[in-house]
């Protein structure tokens, strides 16, 4: 499988847990490995522990493992196979747990003969969300705004299918060819609907490579913000 998402940090992420994959031998209680990283760049890994009276997929070990270590919130997870069976995806409990415990958590999952990134609130769709939950959020970028944020120039993002919450919040930049993530705090001012069909020709353009699996004329949002 191949990794066209180009974040440097998904490769390394994967990596970690096709290693961890690679030493599970014969024993039917561990087939899984997982790996998550969190916004301070740092790798967090662990094997699933079956049991038939519900033991955790490697996922929720990994979970655990990153809270133990004070993690904070997590950017991405990876889980594979062992036997060389590659990335696989989480299965529905898993996918509820990262959504109420860290919402903006991407996930790698295979797709034909590729790994894609997808957020989880869309591998989760019309999900239910806890009331009482209220983890910290974040909101991504391509670290090739980051000079345009820091400097007011860039104060619009246009989004799909992506929540975005209002208010106080931390800018996450990233890119393919550097580990880790450049963060700061910022403030996400209005967030509302929007269509394609309203923005010019070069940005639907953009948007459409960032997005390629997009409709014709989406319902997007557009997201204003400082720093």
């Amino acid at each position: 499988m191949t990794t066209p998402t180009g974040w440097a940090n998904d490769d390394v992420v994967i990596a970690k847990a096709m290693e961890l994959a690679a030493t599970l031998g014969d024993d039917q209680n561990h087939t899984v490995a997982a790996a998550a990283m969190d916004l301070n760049g740092n790798i967090y890994a662990g094997v699933n522990n079956y049991h038939f009276n519900g033991g955790p997929c490697a996922e929720l070990v990994v979970l655990g493992i990153a809270a133990s270590a004070h993690a904070g919130r997590l950017a991405t997870m990876v889980a594979v196979g062992d036997g060389g069976r590659g990335v696989i995806s989480p299965c529905g409990r898993c996918r509820q747990v990262m959504l109420d415990q860290h919402p903006d958590i991407c996930v790698l999952v295979p797709n034909d003969d590729q790994i894609r990134s997808i957020s989880v609130r869309e591998l989760l769709p019309y999900s239910y969300a806890q009331p009482d939950e209220d983890p910290d959020r974040f909101v991504r970028f391509s670290r090739r705004y980051l000079d345009d944020v820091l400097a007011g120039r860039k104060t619009r993002t246009i989004r799909y299918r992506d929540p975005v919450p209002l208010g106080l919040t931390t800018f996450v930049f990233e890119d393919g060819e550097h580990l880790g993530f450049v963060t700061m705090s910022g403030v996400v001012d209005d967030v509302r609907p929007i269509r394609m069909s309203d923005l010019d020709s070069d940005y639907q353009e953009g948007l459409r490579g960032h997005y390629p699996d997009m409709p014709a004329d989406p319902q997007l949002t557009e997201v204003r913000f400082h720093i």
